[in-house]
């Protein structure tokens, strides 16, 4: 099966490409990427000489290089997308035009030259915020409440009518909050960390009582491979993790773990529209196609620091440039920037 892979230098795609190449047989993958501040070919590097494995540098939004790309391909797994929340609130245009324009465009190449699987990677957040006790099945009405979660959800919905409409051979896969190795700093886990090794503050949002599934990057990537290779076309599928946990318990765990001191725990202004709970129910995937996660939280965490702390070269280069501004603007000068958001939406300017 030759897999035609978008966002491949990306955190969970890269990781889909390494355990793709080294557990499937007679898989070989074009990874499709346009290598924005979140995609790294150093993430690759352990496969970048591998004759089943090419490289193609390209935007989902551009029709004509994605058909040229996707040709000969039998399969599409489609990670691209701007993923961070705050990234969507801040700046939602490069969200939805990614994301639901990038989706399209996909969806109608993928059509014409019929391929025989498209797998739409998704996420928790498209059900918004989960009430106590209850757990999001697939069915679960889809209640986004962020910019970025309206675009998956939006995309998710596009799959669903090119099922329906073109009788398309595609399957949804979705998500609870993903972590591991090669995961871009500014997203909750990995910032945690990093800043713990380096003694700086960790900025917890509000009351940092929001309760969120934690599902290591490995095993979410064995469940998109099971729904590739063993999915019913047309279904959605619920990849969620073991343990679930409010982010402050979460935070004081890491600093257990590093040996760090509480002090540096840090409130900082919430997210607007945040969200208090994701939780999903994942019976289908593992009573239909028999996938369960295999890694818990605690050891998840321990393999994870230890990856962040044996890879500071990789750390320290992807914090370079870019990030280092948003992360100054976004919470260092939170307030202000958040101050600038409720100015622009009621109107008052200066």
């Amino acid at each position: 099966m030759r897999i035609f892979v978008t966002g491949g230098a990306g955190f969970i795609g890269s990781n889909f490409i390494r355990l793709a190449l080294e557990i499937s047989q007679h898989c070989s993958i074009v990874n499709y990427d346009k290598l924005t501040y979140a995609g790294n070919l150093a993430n690759l590097e352990s496969v970048t000489s591998n004759p089943d494995y090419r490289f193609i540098k390209g935007d989902i939004c551009d029709a004509a290089a994605v058909q040229a790309a996707m040709r000969d391909c039998d399969a599409v797994v489609h990670f691209a997308a701007e993923s961070h929340v705050d990234r969507s609130i801040y700046e939602p245009a490069p969200i939805i035009q990614t994301n639901l324009t990038g989706t399209f465009i996909l969806l109608e190449v993928a059509r014409k030259i019929s391929v025989s699987r498209f797998v739409q990677v998704s996420t928790d957040e498209v059900y918004g915020d989960i009430p106590p006790n209850v757990f999001a099945d697939e069915d679960f009405p889809l209640r986004p409440n962020s910019p970025y979660s309206a675009s998956k959800a939006g995309s998710d919905l596009l799959v669903r009518s090119y099922i329906r409409t073109y009788n398309f051979p595609a399957l949804i896969t979705r998500s609870s909050n993903n972590y591991g190795p090669y995961q871009f700093p500014e997203k909750f886990l990995p910032l945690m960390i990093t800043n713990a090794l380096d003694d700086k503050p960790l900025p917890v949002y509000g009351d940092g009582k929001q309760q969120r599934t934690w599902l290591h990057v490995e095993d979410n990537c064995r469940g998109i491979l099971t729904v590739l290779e063993k999915g019913k076309v047309g279904e959605t599928y619920n990849i969620g993790g073991l343990d679930i946990e409010e982010n402050l318990t979460v935070v004081h765990r890491l600093l257990r773990l590093t040996g760090k001191r509480e002090s540096l725990v840090s409130y900082v202004k919430d997210r607007p529209g945040h969200d208090r709970r994701y939780a999903l129910n994942c019976k289908k995937i593992e009573s239909g196609l028999g996938w369960r996660p295999n890694i818990s939280l605690d050891d998840g965490l321990r393999q994870t620091i230890a990856w962040y702390t044996a890879n500071r070269r990789w750390l320290e280069n992807v914090r370079a440039g870019e990030y280092l501004s948003y992360y100054k603007k976004y919470y260092e000068n939170r307030d202000s920037s958040l101050q600038a958001i409720t100015d622009s939406g009621s109107g008052v300017s200066g």
